[in-house]
């Protein structure tokens, strides 16, 4: 059930009440008897993730923003690398001796 919140038009009381969305919204301050009026807020929710924008979710065949229908399919390409030999060679390690 959600929360809404209420002030007072007279005193300016606020309070939260927890509703139902069937529930009759309250119209009385329960400290002055005034005018309740409710009160909209912006609602703490984050998108997280893939799915949420415009393009996430559509296919290539699916519909363009114009109307029209998308037939062209993207082709990938599977490149195969050769298999190249590569000598190396080793250098000696220089000698830890001073020559003499």
């Amino acid at each position: 059930m959600p929360t809404y919140q209420y002030a007072c038009t007279e005193c300016g009381h606020q309070l939260e009440a927890v509703q139902s969305f069937t529930d009759e919204s309250l119209t009385v301050c329960p400290e002055c008897q005034g005018l309740l009026r409710k009160q909209f807020s912006a609602v703490g929710v984050v998108f997280k993730g893939s799915g949420f924008y415009r393009t996430d979710s559509r296919s290539s065949s699916s519909k363009s923003p114009n109307g029209s229908s998308s037939s062209a399919k993207t082709e990938t390409k599977t490149e195969t690398k050769s298999e190249s030999t590569t000598s190396t060679t080793t250098k000696p390690a220089a000698s830890s001796t001073p020559a003499a």
